[in-house]
């Protein structure tokens, strides 16, 4: 598999996010059933605090709420309409912050451990402060649900923190269908530019020394020390099932036993064991995990024939496959690459 496909199959933005898309088309009149069909996805996978969804787990599920809704501007609808505590330790670290500028130092620093996929860069210009949010991953497909949500988020945090303020920014998008422009308009009260380079978001420099009207030392303090701690687990790798998931896809199908894997985080078996059922999960699992995304990717986005496939995830036997992904789809991979229906 070439290097973006693995890229779209690691693991990178925090359960949270999935949840509340969810529970959002919920609140459109949508059931769970509704929500998750065709995803390949369901509810349980969603609740477990260390199971980072993958870029390509993302795609299906905003693909899907744009079928049910049939409209774009979900992520911008989501983040506006998301409390600023829904993000964790980040969000309490941004509303504690003592002034705007202190929150964008604190979301400069700290935004991955949220979402990995960005990075954001602050630049002073002779009046302005600039606001760049980088991808460090082609997103593709999920870039307009990634960068709306970002920035419905961002003006939450803005009116959380200083009221009366939001008018005062400047967007630069890099969107330009008409149906988006006109959602993004109708929801935010800011001058936006669209088909812009890149996404950026601009403040006057004023505003950064304003006092936040939510400031608060003793929890500032908390809520960064709980950040740096998440900051040094994901410079490790993040929670130790990630590490094995995104050590799995670096394979390329030649997968190592639970011993070898043991021996290459430098511990026993029984205390990987141990450590991944502390997560929620178990080594199989994680390998079961990996191998129904990668067949999922080889069956729909290659021409590799389904011998191929099985033999590349460790099948030796093609039946063995066969079975193993009707229990994983409801269908055979034929059918699947046919494009039937699972029954």
């Amino acid at each position: 598999m070439d290097t973006l496909a693995v890229e779209r199959l690691k693991p990178g933005i925090h359960p949270t996010y999935s949840r509340l898309l969810c529970a959002w088309l919920q609140g459109q009149g949508y059931s769970q059933a509704d929500i998750f069909s065709g995803t390949r996805l369901q509810w349980a996978e969603l609740v477990n605090e260390h199971r980072y969804l993958s870029l390509d787990e993302l795609s299906r599920l905003i693909r899907r709420a744009r079928e049910l809704t049939g409209r774009m501007g979900q992520g911008l609808e989501l983040g506006c309409a998301t409390s600023v505590s829904a993000h964790g330790a980040l969000g309490y670290a941004v509303v504690s912050s003592a002034s705007l500028g202190d929150m964008l130092a604190v979301l400069e620093r700290f935004v991955s451990i949220r979402i990995r996929w960005v990075a954001l860069r602050l630049t002073t210009g002779a009046d302005a402060i600039r606001l760049d949010v980088q991808e460090t991953v082609a997103l593709e497909d999920c870039q307009e649900f990634i960068h709306g949500a970002l920035l419905g988020t961002f003006v939450q945090m803005v009116k959380a923190v200083m009221p009366n303020q939001t008018a005062r920014l400047s967007v630069a998008l890099p969107f330009s269908d008409p149906e988006i422009q006109a959602r993004y308009s109708a929801l935010l009260d800011c001058p936006m530019t669209f088909n812009a380079p890149g996404f950026s978001i601009s403040l006057p420099e004023d505003l950064l020394a304003m006092p936040c009207l939510t400031a608060d030392a003793p929890t500032h303090r908390n809520a960064i020390r709980d950040c740096e701690h998440q900051l040094a687990t994901l410079q490790r790798g993040g929670p130790l099932s990630q590490q094995v998931s995104i050590a799995l896809l670096d394979q390329g199908g030649e997968f190592p036993t639970l011993e070898v894997m043991a021996e290459r985080f430098a511990m026993s078996p029984r205390s990987l064991i141990r450590k991944l059922k502390a997560e929620g999960t178990s080594y199989q699992q994680q390998l079961d995990a990996v191998r129904k995304d990668l067949a999922l990717w080889m069956l729909q986005e290659t021409a590799l024939p389904i011998e191929r496939i099985a033999e590349r995830l460790g099948y030796q036997d093609t039946s063995n496959f066969s079975r193993t992904f009707r229990r994983w789809f409801g269908q055979t991979p034929l059918a699947m690459r046919r494009g039937d229906a699972p029954h």
